[in-house]
């Protein structure tokens, strides 16, 4: 039987949680009442208090149990803080299957902020006053369903019970589907790769090797979210392997382009330990949207257009230098067996030999820098091919199909 945690306000306001309990209830399945209420409990009694939830922090505990808390803003923000690690903990003792809250913003802040702690495939819902607007902030790279709720939540009507019923349908339906799956679907395991426009032959004949091989392969763009998004992947500990062979991102993140994956990108497999192959895809290239939003310190450089919406532009033999750099430190940081691939004759489609980018200063920058700053137990390969070349696709898997199979 699949059991529905309901996060929500247990106390004077829970009317609308207990709800939508009822309903998972008359659907034959269990629910999980979670409070994160700051007004004082009333009538309802849920599974898991407000006080287990933030432990034993006195001041939040002691806070949330007066008749008038001493700042709601506070108690708001220390529920916000505790309440991921104690749903993450509860879906990996397999206690609850899918998560559901409702709200305004404070609300909204803290579902959210559970439900981001879960990981891709787990079924979220989200039944809010925000759900109209700009929710990046609640959803982030989570995959929450961001339910509206039209009225406001605040007792219930024939409009709101419409939404909880169907919020909590939904829900249900989601958390069904992933147990049919799983009985049904023999897992594979999961190996994940960057990817952009100009290294989309690499990916491709490496991603067939690898499924020919018996893995699954998730292909990311290597826009930003793409990559912040297959960082979140990686650090959710259900993949195998990674090919980073788009690296890209790191050059808007140094530069100031528009496709920057934040601070930690190339961390989370380093962190875990996980066996990767990287390679330094698209470095040749920054990227910025139409001509007219190119940053005015930028005249003079060599750019390329895309296509209408995007601009590259090259790096500099200064900025490939850091650029090596910054990789290395943090390849650097890796427990697992990890191996770097260099494509000597291009590292994008377009710095061939006669092509826009072409810049052999700036590769040699690149690739002395990066060789130099690597720990020396990394091992550092220099391929005399381009990037889309079939003989680095097939190296670079092979080469991640040898760590993956290593005793």
């Amino acid at each position: 039987m699949i059991t529905i945690a309901v996060l929500g306000t247990f106390d004077t306001k829970g009317m609308e949680h207990a709800f939508v309990a009822q309903q998972i209830q008359e659907l034959g399945h269990r629910t999980l009442l979670i409070d994160v209420g700051t007004n004082p409990p009333q009538s309802i009694v849920p599974d898991i208090t407000r006080e287990q939830v933030v432990g034993t922090d006195p001041l939040v505990a002691s806070s949330l149990n007066q008749s008038e808390p001493l700042d709601r803003g506070a108690a708001i923000a220390q529920v916000t803080q505790a309440i991921p690690s104690m749903v993450r903990k509860l879906a990996s003792e397999d206690r609850i299957h899918g998560i559901i809250s409702l709200g305004g913003s404070g609300g909204t802040a803290i579902g959210t902020a559970a439900m981001r702690a879960l990981p891709i495939g787990f079924p979220k819902v989200m039944v809010s006053t925000m759900a109209g607007g700009n929710v990046t902030q609640y959803v982030e790279l989570s995959d929450i369903v961001m339910f509206p709720s039209i009225v406001d939540v605040s007792g219930l009507n024939r409009i709101s019970t419409g939404v909880f019923s169907r919020a909590a349908s939904a829900v249900v339906a989601m958390a069904q589907a992933n147990a049919n799956g799983k009985s049904k679907q023999e897992a594979k395991p999961l190996i994940v790769a960057s990817m952009f426009g100009n290294t989309t032959l690499c990916v491709q004949r490496a991603k067939k090797i690898l499924e020919e091989a018996g893995y699954e392969v998730l292909v990311f763009h290597a826009t930003g979210a793409g990559g912040r998004t297959m960082e979140s992947i990686i650090e959710s500990g259900i993949v195998a392997g990674v090919l980073d062979v788009t690296t890209t991102e790191w050059a808007d993140q140094l530069v100031g382009g528009v496709m920057g994956g934040g601070q930690q990108r190339l961390e989370a497999a380093a962190r875990r330990g996980i066996p990767a192959v990287v390679a330094p895809g698209c470095l040749d290239m920054v990227n910025f949207g139409e001509p007219s939003s190119i940053p005015e310190r930028f005249r003079g450089r060599t750019f390329y257009q895309h296509n209408p919406q995007v601009t590259l532009m090259r790096t500099t033999p200064e900025e490939c230098r850091e650029l090596g750099r910054i990789i290395a430190e943090k390849l650097n940081l890796s427990s697992g067996p990890i191996h770097v691939a260099f494509p000597l004759r291009a590292i994008s489609v377009i710095s061939s030999e006669g092509k826009p980018f072409h810049h052999p200063a700036a590769d040699l920058a690149l690739r002395e820098s990066l060789k130099s700053s690597l720990r020396p137990d990394i091992a550092f390969e220099e391929l005399d091919c381009e990037i889309n070349d079939e003989t680095f696709a097939d190296h670079c898997a092979g080469l991640l199909l040898k760590v993956l199979q290593r005793p």
